[in-house]
């Protein structure tokens, strides 16, 4: 338990920054979700779509600090050629 009080307001901003941290990375993962759902469903056109509603927000998530730079690249990159493969 935290005795001093810069550490109990370290403790309040930690809750508060994962609260914040929790938020942001709900918001990625429900952007990644819909183009997975529009991948699985067969069309390209609104997986297309998704993925560019999605990218801007995968990259803001590296300037916030949620994502690390290279998951971020992989994850868009995975997506990207999965959405290719759907015609092929």
């Amino acid at each position: 338990m935290a005795n001093t009080s810069s550490a109990k307001k370290m403790v309040r901003k930690i809750e508060k920054r994962t609260a914040v941290n929790k938020a942001r990375r709900s918001r990625v993962r429900s952007f990644v979700r819909k183009v997975e759902e529009a991948i699985a469903a067969g069309d390209k056109a609104a997986a297309a779509a998704a993925l560019r509603a999605a990218q801007p927000e995968l990259h803001r998530s590296v300037t916030k600090g949620v994502a690390h730079k290279s998951t971020v690249s992989r994850k868009i990159s995975r997506l990207a050629a999965r959405i290719k493969a759907i015609s092929a």
